[in-house]
C-alpha cells in the first residue's frame, strides 16, 4: 500500500514542502517575466517594454520576496553567500540586471547622458542583457537543486524557467509594443507573434516531459504528478496551465495574427497558466516517505 500524504505527524508518508507557497511563486514569476520581458524589448527595441521589465523584476520580486522573509530587516544578509547558495546568487545578479538595464535604458534608448563611445554602450548592453538571461534562469536551477523533492530535481527546469520568461516577455512586448512599433515597424509586431508561437510549443513539449518523467520517476515525483494531474490541483492546473496558459494561445497565435485584441487576449491567458504553473509546481512539491525511523545499526 503507497503511504499517504502526511502533515507534521510521525508517521511513514509523503510530506508537501511548506516553505515556498504564493510569495515565492509571486517573486518566481515576477522575477522571470520582468528579466524576460527586458531581454526581448531589448533586441526589438521597445522601450517601454525595457520600463516595465525593470520595474517588475526590480520592484515586485523584491517586494514579494521581502514578503517571504521572516525577518525582512536582515534580508540584505543574503548577498554574503553567492559561492554556496542560489539565493545570493540571484540576488547579486538582480542588482546588476537593475542598475546595467537602468543605464542601457538612459544612455541608449533616452540618451540622456553624452555617451559617445560606442565600446562602452555595448558593454553596458551586453552585462544588462547577461544579467537579465541569469535572473530568467537561477530560479530554475535553484529548484533542480532541491534533491530532496523529486518533482524538481531536473534541468528541465531551469529550461522552463528560460522559456516562460521568453514567452511571457514576447507576448507582452507585443502589447506594449503596439502603440510605437506596430505603426513604425509592423514587420516586428509579426515576428514577436512567430516567437511566441514557436516557444509556446516548446513549452507544451517542456512541461509535458517535465511530468512525464515524474510519472516515471521516483514515487514522490509521481505523486506531485498525480496531485497536478488527477488529484488536488489538476481541476485549476489543467484549464489554467495547459488549456488556458498553452493551447488557447496557440490558437490564437496561429490561426488570427497581426491583431492588438489577439495579442491582448494571448497575454491575459498565457500569463495566467504561467502564474499557476509557479504556483502549483511548488505546491505539488513533496518529499520523499522516510520508510524506516530506526537509527542505523539498530537492528543488525
Amino acid at each position: 500500500m503507497q503511504p499517504a500524504i502526511v502533515g507534521d505527524s510521525f508517521a511513514i508518508g509523503y510530506r508537501s514542502q511548506p516553505n515556498w507557497g504564493r510569495s515565492m511563486a509571486s517573486a518566481f514569476f515576477c522575477g522571470e517575466l520582468g528579466a524576460g520581458l527586458f531581454l526581448v524589448s531589448l533586441y526589438y527595441d521597445v522601450v517601454l517594454g525595457m520600463i516595465f521589465g525593470l520595474a517588475i523584476t526590480g520592484i515586485l520580486k523584491t517586494f514579494f520576496h521581502l514578503q517571504h522573509m521572516g525577518v525582512p530587516l536582515k534580508s540584505w544578509r543574503a548577498i554574503l553567500r553567492p559561492d554556496r547558495a542560489w539565493v545570493s546568487c540571484g540576488l547579486l545578479t538582480i542588482i546588476v540586471f537593475t542598475a546595467f538595464g537602468t543605464l542601457q535604458v538612459r544612455t541608449g534608448s533616452f540618451g540622456m547622458f553624452d555617451m559617445e563611445n560606442s565600446v562602452l554602450l555595448t558593454l553596458i548592453r551586453t552585462i544588462a542583457a547577461l544579467a537579465a538571461l541569469g535572473v530568467m534562469v537561477y530560479h530554475g536551477f535553484a529548484m533542480s537543486d532541491s534533491t530532496a523533492i523529486s518533482l524538481w530535481d531536473t534541468r528541465l527546469m531551469p529550461l522552463i524557467s528560460i522559456v516562460y520568461a521568453l514567452l511571457g516577455g514576447a507576448v507582452l512586448a507585443m502589447v506594449l509594443g503596439w502603440p510605437t512599433v506596430a505603426g513604425e515597424d509592423p514587420t516586428t509586431i509579426l515576428s514577436l507573434h512567430k516567437f511566441s508561437l514557436l516557444l509556446v510549443l516548446l513549452n507544451a513539449v517542456l512541461i509535458s516531459s517535465l511530468l512525464y518523467g515524474a510519472f516515471h520517476g521516483s514515487p514522490g515525483a509521481r505523486v506531485s504528478a498525480e496531485l497536478l494531474l488527477k488529484g488536488l490541483f489538476s481541476r485549476h492546473f489543467i484549464p489554467l496551465v495547459f488549456v488556458g496558459g498553452l493551447a488557447i494561445p496557440l490558437l490564437f497565435l496561429f490561426w488570427a495574427p497581426g491583431s492588438v485584441w489577439v495579442s491582448l487576449v494571448v497575454a491575459v491567458t498565457m500569463l495566467s497558466g504561467y502564474y499557476a504553473f509557479r504556483l502549483y509546481i511548488l505546491r505539488a512539491g513533496v518529499f520523499e516517505p522516510i520508510m524506516d525511523f530506526s537509527p542505523p545499526g539498530l537492528l543488525e
